[in-house]
């Protein structure tokens, strides 16, 4: 079914947008949040809770892309999660590794007065990915946004670990030097 049935079907408050969105986009967010949460049983719980969220935003909401639109509420629900088990445990896993290499070029603290830099950042890191290489562009994405692992993205990518992790550190270098340019704080 297409997006925009799908959309009008939450519009309608018609649960079959709830089934429609699972059955398309399903496998999708649950990839999202199992890269994020590396458990099957809270990818699932996310999905349940990201398809909740979605039905009490929409409407007001109306999404342009469905599928950007329920990817982004799994991974945010996701990385809240991961906040919450985390102060619990304090390990190292693959969400951990991936804020920690982007811990160089990115603000760390959020703070009120930061907070209206967000979408200056935003737009910056938008443009700097616009201006990439696309397969430089992929690798970072699948990285930093879907939270893969490097092993997993370089064999989607076809290209060797080495490769991959070279690509990821020169990109994170380049975007440092970037923001600097740009005058933006770190």
């Amino acid at each position: 079914m297409e997006d925009k049935k799908i959309t009008e079907l939450f519009l309608e408050r018609n649960e079959d947008a709830l089934s429609e969105s699972g059955r398309k986009y399903g496998a999708y967010c649950r990839k999202i949040a199992f890269n994020i949460l590396g458990s099957r049983e809270d990818a699932e719980e996310i999905l349940s809770d990201a398809l909740l969220k979605a039905w009490n935003a929409i409407p007001p909401a109306r999404p342009e892309r469905l599928g950007a639109y329920l990817a982004r509420i799994t991974r945010n629900l996701s990385l809240n999660r991961f906040e919450r088990l985390s102060a619990a445990r304090r390990g190292k896993s693959e969400t951990a590794r991936i804020s920690d290499e982007l811990e160089s070029c990115l603000p760390s603290s959020v703070t009120v007065e930061s907070e209206s830099d967000g979408r200056t950042l935003a737009a910056l890191i938008n443009r700097f990915l616009e201006a990439l290489p696309k397969e430089t562009r992929i690798v970072f994405i699948k990285r930093y946004w879907y939270m893969q692992p490097v092993k997993e993205l370089a064999r989607d990518c076809r290209i060797s670990e080495s490769k991959a992790k070279t690509l990821l550190m020169r990109t994170r270098n380049a975007l440092k030097e970037y923001l600097a340019k740009e005058e933006f704080p770190l």
